[in-house]
């Protein structure tokens, strides 16, 4: 930014990819609750896309919302990168182009960052929908008041409790810590959060005010069948292992690694009733990879000869 300017307090940062079907909606629920430009930024940031993202901003953002095009496809995380270099805000949100927010929502975070300048982050109670909007699950709460994480670290490292459409991130963390590994393709958000959890404090809205789209044509759908998805997050684990406490890395690493194996152990009997033997297998390798005990072996063989449906 050009020195002297005001930074706006929100960077709204909406990350896309052929999701001009739901691009609308995404937008709709942000301008709901915008103020205006001096204090919440909105972009769109464009992979690429071969559909009409761009009509989609110019017809529902009607000028209040910027648009951003990448020459070439880059990929989600550069995607990302891509967007924290056109943050200009004090407090970061990276929306997905298929994600919503409820109103009240940057109003409560908004209230997080101002109670305590060691916040890094805060992030609310989130829901998961389908391509027709419908509920497929809703996050159980962390707390019931709005304050800061108790144990935020180890719980954020225990298993993947954020979606990205539910969290903002104070500038000044992505500034100190740096931007999403690329060496994670999927996963990187989840090592994101921990990695902010190891150097501030985090705070908790259980009020529900974000939904994460769920379908078949989304980037983690593209990593699911062959367990590629479950790679990375096994791959994070490794990575933020050395940020938690040595007494208790242990216990935390196995933690995430036992819940990861009960993961790909469903998706694995999931397949199998699909009889989708290759998605099956890869997903029966994964969760002995996370916990190569006998009781994982055991339902391993079970769901493998058709005994676990």
């Amino acid at each position: 930014m050009p020195e002297g300017t005001e930074r706006p307090r929100w960077s709204v940062m909406i990350p896309a990819y052929n999701c001009a079907a739901f691009l609308g909606e995404t937008l709709r629920s942000v301008l709901a609750q915008a103020p205006g430009p001096e204090r919440m930024q909105i972009e769109v940031v464009d992979d690429a896309s071969t559909d009409h993202v761009k009509t989609v901003v110019e017809d529902v953002g009607k000028g209040r919302v910027d648009y951003f095009r990448q020459e070439r496809n880059v990929g989600q995380v550069a995607n990302f990168a891509t967007c924290l270099q056109q943050s200009r805000g004090e407090i970061v949100h990276l929306l997905h182009g298929d994600d919503t927010v409820f109103p009240g929502f940057y109003d409560a975070l908004d209230q997080g960052f101002g109670s305590d300048p060691g916040i890094g982050a805060a992030f609310c109670r989130w829901q998961t929908i389908d391509e027709r909007g419908k509920v497929t699950a809703v996050a159980e709460a962390e707390r019931e008041t709005a304050g800061p994480l108790h144990d935020a670290l180890a719980r954020l490292a225990s298993e993947q409790r954020i979606v990205t459409p539910s969290i903002a991130v104070r500038r000044s963390a992505y500034e100190r810590l740096g931007g999403f590994d690329p060496r994670l393709d999927c996963a990187e958000d989840w090592e994101m959060w921990v990695r902010i959890a190891a150097r501030f404090r985090v705070w908790y809205e259980p009020r529900l005010l974000a939904s994460y789209r769920q379908h078949s044509s989304s980037t983690t759908a593209a990593h699911f069948r062959d367990a590629s998805e479950l790679r990375h997050t096994l791959s994070a684990i490794r990575l933020f292992k050395p940020l938690l406490p040595r007494e208790r890395a242990q216990d935390i690493t196995r933690s995430a690694r036992r819940a990861y194996a009960r993961t790909a152990l469903g998706n694995a009997r999931e397949f199998a009733r699909k009889h989708d033997a290759a998605a099956m297998r890869a997903h029966l390798a994964m969760a002995l990879r996370f916990q190569p005990s006998a009781p994982t072996l055991r339902d391993a063989l079970r769901i493998l000869l058709g005994l676990d449906r």
